[in-house]
This record gives C-alpha cells, structure tokens and sequence, in this order.
C-alpha cells in the first residue's frame, strides 16, 4: 500500500523532471535550419496537391463510367 502511494507521489516528479530535461535540451533553429524545414512542409504541400490532383483526374471520369452519370 505504502509503495502505490509511494509510486503515485513520484510520476509528477517525473514528469516535471522529464519536462524540464526536455526544454533544457530544446534549442530554437537557425535561419538555414528553419528554412530547410519550410522547403521541406512546401514540398510535402506540392507532393500532396499533385496526387490528390491526379487521383481527382482519374477518379471523376471512372465513375461516370461506372455511375452511368447520375
């Protein structure tokens, strides 16, 4: 019983002690490092687009075909 409460009474210790080592550990990107990360999301952005584009190109007229149109 002494133990639960024991390990109870320590997890948010833990956590904030882990928290803390976390920040400590953080560091805000440079320049070139924030720019490869936005090069990066656009061309994920431009990636994404383009498949969604070329599903939407075939999709649209394979189900007409198998829709009949209605």
């Amino acid at each position: 019983m002494a133990d639960t409460l024991r390990e109870i009474a320590e997890l948010p210790q833990t956590f904030v002690r882990e928290g803390t080592q976390f920040m400590n550990r953080c560091t805000k990107p440079d320049k070139k490092e924030f720019l490869q990360i936005c090069r990066a999301v656009g061309m994920g952005f431009v990636v994404m687009g383009f498949i969604g584009y070329f599903v939407k190109l075939i999709h649209i007229p394979i189900n007409h075909v198998l829709v009949g149109g209605a």
